[in-house]
């Protein structure tokens, strides 16, 4: 998931510098949305990973 937001964020600057500003745009809200989805699963994931115990 972190590494799709990161393609998207560099995507979305190189189509800022080749001057597609809706694109670029667009990019960057999709790099936003897979960033925010990636640490709210980071997140619960370090809350309930914590919790598990081994079953012997």
């Amino acid at each position: 998931m972190l590494y799709y937001a990161i393609v998207f964020a560099v995507l979305a600057l190189l189509a800022g510098v080749l001057g597609f500003v809706a694109l670029s745009g667009t990019l960057a809200w999709i790099a936003k949305v897979l960033l925010v989805v990636f640490v709210v699963m980071l997140v619960v994931s370090l809350i309930f990973g914590g919790r598990r115990r081994a079953i012997l």
